[in-house]
């Protein structure tokens, strides 16, 4: 079997699927993968999707000495009149490639990529979980596997895609977190791989997150790594503040990564007449905001929580309670809304759905 270039393997031993009411995050992945290599001689080539299974690949491999890697998150979602929907998946292929230019790898067809995403989902397709709050996660990945420990950029790559359903981010509803504003790691610089979205970031920040969390802070707020005072992101989050009437997000600025959910916000907002504002902000705004009664809401947008509202924040030695802890209204609407998009039960003014038609064959 092939579609557009794309061999298919099916597996002729299926796995059983897990309970929808106790998924957990990334741990059980679908019956299969999609996979893709390439040379320097070659370019990209022998695009396949094949039974989910280990890959075989040397010690000497680039990708665990120098850490050539990009990697994508989006979810399917399961509609209420049984469709598969993906939201905005071309933006996500869109900052594949500018990671891998960022990182010396080979551009990807990014036609190809949604055209073989479409088809493991489709293949995939009863792994969608059908009960509410939940999705399929799906992870593009792209890593450097030649076998040299010369730095430099390497000849060889896999691309992969691989997918695990997962549940509601939030167990018992949409609840505000506490953050603690970082002073002493930095995430990322102008100039540096923070607009990429490459594992080494991810790395960087576990400390971090390891001393918040000890002190009972769900993630940190990053400040730039210059002067230590302008807002970048929070946690793996892109990060809005409402301050009398108007929101602000900071601007991207070459450190920080450019969320899809954030520009989607951003869109909504316009949408609704919201004033909304990217500009540089420092956490001395943000505290001086709360001390004259103008700070009404912060949240945090991503992938995996949509919306993260922020119930109090820390930074040196004081604490700020935002929205008396409580989730904030627009926080809430926009919540709402932006889910509502991405299961087909509201109206989609952008076109961001995009349907993963159904193929008789893979039924």
């Amino acid at each position: 079997m092939s579609n557009k270039n794309i061999s298919i393997t099916l597996t002729t031993n299926k796995k059983q699927k897990p309970d929808v009411n106790n998924l957990v995050f990334g741990k059980v992945f679908t019956d299969h993968m999609f996979v893709m290599d390439y040379s320097s001689d070659k370019g990209w080539h022998d695009a396949r999707i094949t039974p989910y299974q280990p890959i075989t690949i040397e010690p000497s491999a680039m990708i665990f000495h120098y850490g050539q890697t990009v990697f994508e998150g989006l979810k399917a979602y399961f509609s209420e009149d049984g469709k598969v929907l993906l939201f905005r998946p071309e933006k996500n292929m869109q900052r594949l490639n500018q990671s891998n230019d960022r990182l010396c790898i080979p551009a990807i067809d990014e036609e190809l990529a949604l055209e073989a995403l479409k088809e493991l989902i489709n293949i995939d397709r009863e792994w969608v979980p059908q009960a509410e709050g939940t999705s399929l996660y799906v992870r593009p990945f792209i890593i450097s596997t030649e076998p040299t420990l010369g730095v430099h950029p390497a000849n060889n790559y896999k691309f992969m895609i691989i997918m695990s359903p997962v549940g509601s981010y939030y167990k018992e509803g949409i609840h505000p977190v506490k953050i603690a504003v970082e002073n002493k790691y930095v995430r990322a610089v102008a100039g540096g791989t923070g607009q990429a979205k490459t594992a080494g970031n991810y790395a960087s920040s576990l400390k971090a997150q390891e001393v918040a969390e000890e002190k009972g802070y769900s993630q940190v707020l990053w400040l730039d790594g210059v002067e230590r005072k302008y807002i970048e992101e929070v946690g793996s989050m892109n990060i809005f503040f409402k301050i009398n009437g108007e929101v602000v997000t900071p601007e991207l600025n070459g450190s920080i990564l450019a969320g899809i959910t954030r520009d989607s916000i951003i869109h909504l907002l316009k949408h609704w007449n919201v004033p909304v504002v990217e500009k540089r902000i420092s956490i001395d705004e943000i505290f001086q905001a709360y001390k004259d009664g103008q700070l009404e809401e912060v949240f945090g947008t991503g992938t995996a929580a949509v919306i993260s509202p922020v119930g109090e924040l820390f930074w040196n030695n004081e604490r700020i309670i935002v929205n008396g802890g409580q989730t904030g209204e627009l926080s809430m609407k926009l919540y709402n809304t932006l889910t509502g998009i991405q299961l087909g039960k509201e109206s989609d003014p952008f076109g961001w759905v995009v349907e993963v038609e159904q193929k008789v064959e893979h039924k």
